[in-house]
């Protein structure tokens, strides 16, 4: 039961995040600039958190050094969410919230290039396909060069995360609970967004009607939902399936373009959008394969729970 349970949860983490631009590009379209709709979204979603983490008793004490640690992260989670916003300006939100998710081909580099971690053939034919899955990406709809432009963009923005989640792997705060942590993270994000949109000539209202509800569902369904059942998942069904599953937000997000938003949808997108599933797909997989490589067998399926903790943060 528990593990079904678990496969729930790990499938509404990939549908409630691929969101994302449903909630929005109304926003953006109604005139809003997104560093007034980020603070709304995270200041809402650390309110959410408070409350959950206030309702379960958990203690929101940290130490000077936990509080700096959490302090610089948040600087790359807003990074993360800055450049995302920003290149829905240049691209299909489908395209640009699909190259958003190489962030584990980044954090498979970053531990090669900077911890000594030995990258298998499977990490390296990973990143092959990735990069050519951003090659075929960046070929679809306007002109060229606007279109490099967003998707060099997004992919500042899957290496924001991925530094994000290495960081927190590598800090003081890698043992603390994954609420109490996406709390602080949020908090500051909200404080981060509320300088920026006040030195962008202020923070502007919440806007009536329909906007009110696609800021309160961005705060709750893509950001709050989301990681409460990916903390869920991986407690139950481990990090690793949960991170295959996960690799499939993208597909949420470019069904919603495609059908909500009426972006385009091409072969050359439909192939570049297969190929970096594959490629994250495939990364959180390389320990799994490599063992089972070594002792003989292609899968080593009894070995799933837990391998690639660097991916995610929530163990």
């Amino acid at each position: 039961m528990h593990y079904w349970k678990g496969l729930f949860c790990g499938i509404l983490t990939s549908a409630t995040f691929g969101m994302i631009p449903l909630f929005t590009l109304p926003l953006i379209a109604g005139g809003m600039l997104f560093p007034s709709i980020l603070f709304y979204r995270f200041f809402l979603a650390a309110v959410l958190l408070g409350l959950v983490l206030f309702l379960g008793r958990k203690s929101l004490k940290v130490t000077p050094q936990e509080l700096f640690a959490l302090a610089w992260l948040s600087l790359l989670y807003t990074g993360s969410a800055l450049f995302l916003f920003w290149g829905y300006d240049y691209l299909p939100s489908g395209v640009a919230t699909t190259i958003i998710f190489l962030y584990p081909v980044f954090v498979a580099v970053i531990m090669a290039v900077f911890f000594g971690e030995k990258p298998s053939f499977f990490t390296y034919t990973a990143i092959v396909m990735a990069l050519v899955g951003v090659a075929l990406l960046s070929g679809v709809g306007s002109a060229e060069g606007v279109k490099i432009k967003g998707v060099l963009i997004e992919i500042m923005s899957a290496l924001s995360y991925g530094l994000y989640i290495v960081g927190v792997n590598q800090s003081c705060v890698k043992h603390m609970g994954a609420l109490k942590l996406t709390f602080y993270v949020f908090l500051f994000d909200a404080v981060t967004f509320l300088l920026f949109a006040v030195w962008k000539g202020g923070l502007q209202p919440v806007p009536g009607g329909m906007g009110q509800v696609n800021l309160v569902l961005l705060a709750l369904v893509p950001t709050v939902l989301s990681n409460l059942s990916l903390v869920y998942a991986i407690k139950n069904i481990g990090s690793t399936f949960s991170s295959v599953l996960g690799a499939f937000e993208p597909l949420t997000a470019m069904i919603i373009g495609v059908l909500v938003f009426s972006e385009p949808f091409t072969r050359a997108l439909a192939w570049g959008l297969v190929l970096i599933i594959c490629a994250v797909s495939l990364i959180i997989l390389a320990p799994v394969l490599t063992k089972g490589w070594r002792r003989g067998k292609f899968f080593y399926i009894t070995r799933l729970r837990g391998v690639h903790r660097n991916l995610f943060p929530y163990d």
